[in-house]
């Protein structure tokens, strides 16, 4: 008798199980050739060359001409030259001794041991630390809570301040910010500044800055006296800052084990580090992506991970993921429009909202389940005979990978044995990786982000628009405006558009003292000063 199971040898050919992580990446459920899987491999094989020279120090973002060292942020000793391996380890020990004084007393607030951590930043500033502190709290155990200002957005900030409220005191405030240009994290850095002296306390007594040597951030903070300043170097993109003080000072001060973070990146860049793409996992996810969009990003990646835990996983990725790859040129100069769309959420939740689309819509997509074997410290109890809260999490996962492979969708799975801070720096890791390899695949530079500089740029350019605007308004107290008007008495050749849109947002918030009086038609309302 045949035993043979073709699907179940299919699999075993397509998982690839990787003993020093604790962990498998299966692919047996995208629909792929034995020759497209060699072809792919003959591509990766190549990115793994290139991505040797890179982490030997080779530059890597020709547009800024600089290195991009954040593997060696988990493995100093292989830093290109001994002063850059010494500014990691410094960074390390310092990240160590203050935790430390904050833990045991020595450094607290003005009413007491820091309590509380109020993280300002955005981007990978904020981003790597939120999925992090998401994934490892321990609410009622952590040694400090964190809370994040993430935005520009007064009214977040404002909630933010309300579940802090009377608590200032024993909150530290962690500003990030390379350039210490950043808009965003400027204006939190204000707001929180202002919440700190309204309640007759010093920012600086409660403030330590992450930021650049000799960057407005770190006068701001060396003029006032800031409790500490850590580093940021240039050669670590914010994106990929999780394992530098960015992350590990947020973590740490929250009680989670970053020398757990470090060993399991620094365990993945061993494996991923495989010069055969056949035993490299972010190879195989490189190729993967690669094979899904037809190496242009032709369809978008979903991540599913069955674990709360994991719920800012997908918002994380989406960063490093778009970011990186997506860009309008190659190396060369040819335009080419690249990138992959990244969106998720969690499962089982995302069941009761877009699998149905995903099922049974446009086949626009492919999946990447992340499932967690172990489903809590501790038993579960049993809600039917045999059966608990886990199990019935783990038959929803393997039912909406199975109906998704019946309707011909792709989907890759990878599966860790819980979320553990060595498990997280395991995740960062090989992603960051795949990020690299599948960016030499297709010719473009990962590392450097043109798109987000033009939108800063264009938004600079706004709030020129609205400082003349008011000192228009102001300068003829009472005399109502038009668009069209306004545009002239400005000097013209404004977009009009955008002046209509920034006096409605004046008009609608009271204390700018900006009136909106109603036209013949919406677009006609007139716009003054009220003296």
């Amino acid at each position: 008798m045949n035993n043979c199971n073709p699907s179940w040898e299919h699999y075993k050919r397509y998982c690839l199980p990787v003993a020093a992580l604790k962990l498998s990446l299966d692919i047996s459920k995208v629909s792929f050739e034995a020759s497209d899987f060699e072809a792919l491999k003959t591509q990766a094989d190549d990115a793994l060359i290139k991505m040797q020279a890179l982490e030997k120090g080779a530059v890597a973002n020709p547009d800024e001409n600089r290195q991009v060292g954040h593997y060696w942020l988990r493995n100093p000793d292989l830093a290109p030259d001994e002063a850059v391996r010494e500014q990691i380890v410094s960074a390390l020990e310092r990240i160590a001794a203050c935790v430390r004084a904050i833990h045991e007393g020595a450094k607290r607030g003005a009413h007491g041991p820091f309590e509380n951590l109020l993280v300002i930043g955005i981007g990978g500033s904020a981003l790597g630390p939120q999925f992090v502190s998401k994934a490892l709290q321990r609410p009622g155990e952590d040694p400090m809570q964190a809370f994040f200002f993430d935005n520009t957005d007064p009214d977040g900030m404002d909630q933010t301040l309300a579940q802090l409220r009377g608590q200032l005191g024993k909150t530290l405030a962690i500003v990030i910010s390379k350039s210490g240009g950043t808009k965003e994290t400027r204006n939190g850095m204000l707001e929180a500044k202002r919440a700190y002296e309204t309640a007759g306390l010093s920012f600086a007594h409660h403030a330590v800055a992450i930021t650049s040597e000799g960057s407005r951030l770190h006068r701001v903070a060396c003029e006032d006296g800031w409790l500490e300043i850590f580093p940021m170097w240039d050669w670590v993109g914010g994106r990929t800052s999780e394992l530098s003080a960015v992350g590990l000072l947020p973590a740490a001060l929250q009680g989670i084990d970053i020398e757990a973070m470090l060993k399991g990146a620094k365990d993945c860049d061993e494996v991923t580090r495989q010069m055969d793409a056949q035993h490299n996992p972010a190879a195989w996810l490189a190729m993967m992506w690669h094979h899904c969009g037809q190496g242009k990003g032709d369809k978008a990646m979903v991540v599913l991970p069955y674990k709360d835990r994991l719920e800012l996983f997908s918002r994380y990725l989406q960063q490093l993921v778009m970011e990186s790859l997506g860009k309008s040129k190659d190396l060369d100069g040819t335009l080419v429009e690249q990138g992959i769309a990244v969106y998720g959420n969690k499962g089982s939740t995302d069941q009761h909202a877009y699998i149905q689309q995903l099922r049974d819509g446009r086949n626009d997509f492919f999946a990447t389940f992340i499932e967690v074997l172990r489903d809590r410290d501790g038993a579960s109890m049993e809600l039917e005979p045999g059966v608990t809260s886990g199990d019935f999490l783990n038959g929803f996962f393997l039912g909406t990978r199975q109906a998704l492979h019946e309707n011909h969708r792709d989907s890759i799975t990878l599966t860790i044995e819980s979320v553990s801070a060595r498990t997280v720096g395991i995740l960062i890791a090989l992603y960051e990786r795949a990020v690299g390899l599948y960016a030499s695949m297709i010719h473009i530079n990962a590392y450097h982000q043109p798109g987000v500089e033009a939108g800063k740029l264009a938004a600079g350019q706004v709030i020129e628009w609205q400082v003349r605007i008011l000192e228009l308004l102001e300068t003829h107290p009472n005399q109502p405006f038009d668009i069209e008007a306004m545009d002239a008495a400005l000097g013209g050749h404004q977009v009009h558009e955008t002046l209509y849109k920034i006096c409605q947002h004046l008009a609608a918030n009271p204390a700018r003292r900006i009136r909106r009086m109603e036209g013949a038609s919406h677009f006609e309302a007139e716009f003054s000063s009220v003296a």
